[in-house]
């Protein structure tokens, strides 16, 4: 692991730590609800925020406390099923039933003639057709709206002389760790960024207040340097 991708990570681990995941708003260690936003704080210290922390430093991204539970109900799911098929084949005592199918042959009966069916014609030139199907864009490749301005959470940026590779790979990483609307843009056709960047961004947002709400998300994901940014053409 580089040492920038490290820092990067050691700073997603305090942020998750220190911050309110709704607002961002700084809490204390003991606190248990936000001053910002009123959110009950997920506790950071035992078993479950030690998880967390090393869930972060080893991926770069966090799901959420949830990923637990579900992994949970997971195992006792596959133990029920388990369970079940044991008990089915202790009551059929292991045996094994096969279904044969036997065919029934005629014989000595001559074959008849199919009758003869009329088929109208049907001009189908005048059928509706069927819409095209709509295509979407994949994780992590969501394209900014065309001649449109808006504000969006700003991940990663990266200098064009890196390439392309490094900016797609965050971009899908961000999307597989939950975040929605991720893409990458040219900053260098947009008139409010400091141009001969890879921007990576989170979300289409109407106004400033709506993707300042986002930032945190963005941060709990593991993306402690996200911001919000406006662009415009």
């Amino acid at each position: 692991m580089s040492a920038r991708a490290s820092g990067e990570r050691a700073l997603a681990v305090a942020a998750a730590d220190t911050t309110c995941p709704r607002c961002g708003t700084a809490r204390a260690e003991e606190q248990r609800y936000c001053l910002g936003c009123g959110f009950a704080l997920p506790v950071v210290s035992g078993r479950l925020p030690a998880l967390r922390r090393r869930w972060i430093r080893r991926l770069g991204w966090y799901p959420g406390d949830w990923v637990w539970t579900s992994l949970a109900a997971l195992l006792v799911a596959a133990a029920g099923a388990a369970a079940a098929i044991a008990v089915s084949h202790a009551r059929n005592g292991g045996a094994q039933h096969y279904a044969v199918l036997t065919a029934a042959v005629a014989v000595g009966e001559p074959a008849l003639a199919a009758p003869t069916v009329s088929t109208a014609t049907v001009d189908t030139s005048k059928l509706p057709t069927a819409p095209e199907p709509k295509t979407q864009a994949a994780p992590g490749r969501t394209v900014w709206p065309a001649g449109e301005s808006g504000w969006t959470v700003v991940l990663v940026s990266y200098p064009k002389t890196y390439g392309r590779s490094e900016a797609l790979q965050t971009a899908s990483k961000a999307a597989q760790g939950g975040l929605s609307q991720v893409g990458v843009i040219d900053s260098s056709r947009y008139a409010s960024l400091q141009p001969g960047y890879l921007v990576v961004f989170a979300g289409v947002y109407g106004s400033k207040a709506d993707a300042d709400a986002a930032v945190a998300t963005a941060r709990q994901a593991g993306f402690a340097r996200a911001y919000s940014r406006q662009i415009a053409s």
